[in-house]
């Protein structure tokens, strides 16, 4: 078994704690992403688990031993980082095999693991060229192949998409889904885009401040967030949240001009609340109670910008050939049952 496991790990800089007790089980074969804003710790968490950071307190298992304090060469992980770090004057074989030859692995031997990465990654015709003859994601996809041909038990992928344009971050998306279907590895990938997280994840791992806000599968955490804050980093555009109080009856939303009743226990009457909607529920309705700011018209979708009388603004998914127009006065409609609730003091989700 290659899984990975973070018995309350711990992680100081000097007198600053940087990570705070994460506990968290990644299944053999899982593809696992880290994701969370810029200063979150995911990075440092991945280095912890490479060996590149020491850890300050707890402990790190792969499969069945305990590699706390081992070197990073003895943990049988490989990395691929933000950087390509390739050799610019080696040929790509050369690149993907020069781990295994400094080893002093046989020459047969990097050949035949060089010749399988190669196929796996479409590299076949590339292998004598040099980096600089190389695209973005040729060269990366050559780092993908030197860390495959060692063999390791657990992939590590840091940010590795984010020096690409936007075509080939969506072409490396699928390459590194692929990757992991055809190898099976066990893969811990770091990103603050939440889009990669949401296409590559069997389970997502949201961190904040070096905590573990949630984990569970992309769908999971889009449907059922925990808390404000992974309600709004999961999905895009992100969801709406409006001031409420909650009543009786329901929630008073000003923005929105009255009472909501939704299909949850309210909290005592009088209490500070936030309603959540995302985009893609919210519908034009009947009314004249917002105005449109902007529309971003991207083809077969729209994003309207909002304001309410309160001075709010929300994001308004569109579909269709009827978009709204800058100016124009709209009304909004929704299904209660799609809003979510959070206490405004906690953030909690109040279900």
């Amino acid at each position: 078994m290659t899984g990975v496991t973070l018995d309350r790990v711990v992680k100081r800089f000097g007198q600053t704690q940087v990570i705070h007790g994460v506990d968290l089980e990644i299944a053999d074969g899982e593809f696992c992403v880290f994701v969370g804003p810029s200063g979150c710790g995911k990075s440092t968490l991945l280095r912890m688990i490479a060996g590149l950071e020491e850890t300050t307190e707890g402990r790190i298992r792969i499969g069945s031993r305990d590699v706390t304090r081992l070197d990073p060469a003895e943990r049988g992980v490989a990395m691929v980082f933000q950087t390509y770090a390739l050799y610019p004057h080696m040929t790509v074989a050369e690149n993907m095999g020069f781990g295994l030859r400094m080893n002093g692995h046989p020459r047969a031997e990097i050949a035949a693991k060089v010749a399988e990465a190669s196929r796996i990654l479409k590299l076949d015709d590339y292998l004598d060229r040099k980096p600089r003859a190389l695209s973005g994601g040729q060269r990366q996809r050559v780092a993908i192949g030197r860390a495959i041909v060692r063999g390791p038990e657990v992939f590590l992928f840091d940010e590795p998409l984010s020096n690409l344009d936007a075509e080939l971050r969506v072409e490396m998306r699928v390459e590194i889904a692929r990757l992991h279907k055809e190898i099976g590895a066990t893969m811990i990938y770091v990103t603050h885009d939440q889009v990669e997280a949401m296409t590559l994840a069997d389970r997502i791992v949201v961190l904040r401040a070096g905590r573990i806000e949630q984990v569970g599968a992309p769908l999971d955490l889009y449907r059922d967030p925990d808390n404000r804050f992974v309600a709004g980093f999961i999905g895009s555009p992100a969801m709406n949240f409006l001031a409420g109080t909650a009543r009786g009856d329901g929630v008073e939303v000003p923005a929105l001009g009255g009472v909501v009743r939704l299909p949850v226990r309210l909290p005592a009457a009088g209490t500070s609340v936030l309603l959540g909607l995302r985009p893609e529920h919210l519908e034009i309705g009947t009314g004249e109670s917002l105005t449109v700011e902007l529309t971003e018209a991207l083809g077969g979708v729209s994003y309207s910008y909002v304001q309410s009388p309160t001075g709010e603004r929300l994001i308004v998914e569109e579909r269709g050939d009827s978009r709204s127009r800058p100016g124009e006065r709209i009304g909004l409609t929704f299904d209660p049952a799609r809003a979510m609730l959070f206490d405004a003091a906690t953030e909690r989700r109040i279900r």
